[in-house]
């Protein structure tokens, strides 16, 4: 804080000198009639001022504004409320323009699962309330939800749609799996430490403290990030909350604000930026009611999707609904399908097997094995090299009739049918894979298996029976 203030007071000397200098040349200059003051330009010095604020001040202010979620204060906090109030204030001013945005529908979700409102400020911590933020760990959103965790709480995700970016059910979503981390440990802060590290992180945790259950007792033995995690969550609540004490509120026209929406559905291809261009709609604030559309088009799908439009355009698309839909149809789908499929790491039209690597395997040769590209199985894996290990599961997205037998089964597996009550079985033998049980069967997709058999995953024993018709 010394530093910052000797910082402070050198700008302000050399702004003093500088307009002394100028002063005293432009008169002399003026006197001899060598030239006027108008003609000599020194640029103007910018200084932001920057509040202080003591020790003291900021914990008696976190004092005033604890709800439900304890706002403990120590220097871990205050190292960061110096970041976000002085280090890095525009970064701070980004997300307080974006805030206006975006916490009207947090706090909407929040008050419906009756979750604390000052949760909101989470996203901050997660994305910067970027709503396509992705991290080296593929997790994406405004929550950061990686895939699984994600559909576990009903966010679909595929090359065209990713429900994860959506605002309104991430939040639902986010909300719900807080909840249930609270649920787990009774206490706030271990379940914001669970939702960055995971519940079995903080477990391990506690049992390394000796059974102690508040953060600031097991802190030493989380995750490296997670300790700066719930610390980052209070200093940000504090910089919010006192922006005004810190100088860092913005203009009106600065702030995003929410304009009032409405949806139109759709169970076909659909181009958004025809919808935009008939409505006359920015394709700007297209992209930005539907950040979970990433390709910029709805695929065919079996169920309807709904897509955001500004309400004041509502009325001119139902009275043009059918030529609208029409044309938005037919724009760029051949164009995405030819990408779909040749994107590195795309799963569009493909179905999703488990590979075990094996003693001896590399990447090269489960690439060829399964008809896929090496870069492929790097993207669907988040792998950063072709460094596996013996045991690893890799996930291998496969097209129809894209992977042929190996070495591992010489023989494609043949109908073991069994009849009872009218529907058809096939009994699981030694070897057998969902993918090779699909093959055998007039090409029924692993997805169709799995729905017919209630399977969570691609797992099965011999002995068992599955429904194949």
């Amino acid at each position: 804080m010394l530093k910052d203030y000797r910082d402070r007071l050198f700008l302000i000397l050399i702004t003093i000198v500088i307009g002394i200098w100028a002063t005293g040349n432009s008169y002399g200059q003026e006197e001899d009639g060598a030239m006027s003051t108008d003609s000599l330009f020194i640029p103007p010095l910018t200084y932001e001022y920057i509040p202080d604020a003591t020790y003291d001040e900021m914990d008696e202010r976190l004092k005033d504004i604890e709800g439900e979620i304890p706002l403990h204060f120590n220097d871990r906090v205050k190292s960061f409320i110096d970041y976000f109030t002085v280090r890095d204030r525009e970064y701070t001013k980004a997300v307080v323009r974006k805030s206006t945005y975006y916490f009207p529908i947090f706090e909407e979700v929040l008050k419906k699962y009756e979750m604390p409102e000052e949760l909101k400020y989470l996203a901050i911590v997660e994305s910067g309330l970027n709503s396509v933020a992705r991290s080296r760990a593929a997790a994406v959103g405004l929550w950061q939800f990686v895939y699984y965790t994600g559909k576990m709480y009903g966010l679909h995700a595929d090359w065209y749609i990713d429900e994860r970016m959506d605002p309104v059910k991430s939040t639902e979503a986010a909300a719900r799996y807080i909840k249930s981390l609270y649920n787990m440990f009774g206490d706030w802060e271990l379940a914001l430490a669970a939702y960055n590290c995971g519940p079995g992180n903080v477990r391990k945790a506690i049992r390394r403290s000796g059974y102690k259950r508040k953060f600031w007792d097991i802190y030493r033995y989380l995750p490296r990030e997670t300790r700066g995690y719930v610390p980052q969550f209070v200093a940000i609540m504090y910089t919010f909350n006192f922006a005004e004490e810190h100088n860092l509120l913005l203009d009106d026209s600065e702030y995003w604000y929410p304009m009032e929406t409405d949806t139109i559905m759709v169970r076909q291809f659909t181009n958004l930026k025809t919808i935009a261009g008939m409505l006359d709609i920015c394709d700007e604030n297209m992209a930005i009611l539907n950040p979970a559309i990433k390709r910029g088009a709805v695929p065919d799908v079996n169920k309807y999707f709904s897509i955001r439009i500004p309400a004041d355009k509502k009325p001119l698309f139902v009275e043009n609904r059918e030529m609208i839909l029409d044309s938005a149809s037919r724009t760029g789908k051949k164009e995405l399908e030819i990408l779909a499929k040749n994107t590195v790491g795309s799963t569009y039209g493909r179905d999703k097997v488990i590979h075990r690597v094996r003693s001896g395997e590399v990447l090269g040769k489960i690439a060829r094995q399964y008809h896929v590209r090496v870069a492929d199985i790097r993207k669907w894996n988040n792998l950063r090299g072709n460094l596996i290990r013996v045991g690893q599961r890799l996930n291998i997205w496969l097209l129809p009739n894209g992977y042929t037998a190996t070495a591992r089964r010489k023989k494609p597996v043949k109908a073991q049918v069994k009849m009872e009550n009218g529907t058809k079985y096939h009994i699981v033998q030694p070897g057998d894979t969902l993918w090779d049980i699909s093959k055998a069967y007039n090409n029924l997709t692993i997805e169709k298996l799995k729905k017919l058999n209630n399977l969570k995953s691609n797992k099965i024993k011999p002995g068992q029976k599955l429904v194949v018709g």
